[in-house]
């Protein structure tokens, strides 16, 4: 079964859904459901049900209050080539604070940085924001796109930048 529990932000709700206390999807909505719609068929399969996922929420909680490292700490699974899994883990070891561009999020993650466009594409398909930190990458000029509206990537920027 997929737990799922929203905790309220400064931007408003996020959606937490976790199978087995490992998110699986992590979004900016009041509605779970719009992020359980975006998970695999299997993982669909097994329903989902509101939870309290403690751990998830108090990293939340935490990295509200400053601790900008707290996301870091929860387990994430999400679907992926092996390719999209190295873009992950390079977006998770982005610290706060920090920013990339897409070319640079490419060669951490072992890929030349002609790899910017499928950079981009990890971010495009991520389901764990903002515990996978797709809102620290940038295009070469401006803030960029952000699934949940630039407004909601800019007031993640300033609050790491702020604390």
């Amino acid at each position: 079964m997929i737990v799922t529990r929203t905790v309220p932000t400064p931007v408003g709700p996020l959606a937490l859904l976790a199978r087995d206390d490992v998110l699986v999807a992590a979004g900016f909505t009041a509605d779970p459901h719009e992020m359980f719609v975006r998970l695999s068929p299997q993982l669909q399969a097994e329903g989902l049900t509101v939870g309290d996922l403690p751990e998830a929420a108090q990293a939340v909680a935490d990295y509200l209050d400053g601790k900008l490292d707290a996301l870091d700490a929860i387990p994430v699974s999400q679907p992926g080539t092996p390719t999209r899994q190295r873009l992950y883990e390079a977006l998770r070891a982005v610290p706060a604070g920090m920013t990339v561009r897409y070319a640079e999020l490419a060669r951490s993650a072992g890929l030349p940085p002609t790899a910017a466009r499928a950079a981009g594409s990890a971010c495009a398909q991520n389901l764990i924001a903002p515990f996978v930190p797709c809102h620290r990458v940038l295009p070469a000029a401006g803030v960029g796109g952000y699934y949940y509206g630039p407004p909601v990537k800019q007031w993640l920027l300033n609050h790491e930048l702020n604390v």
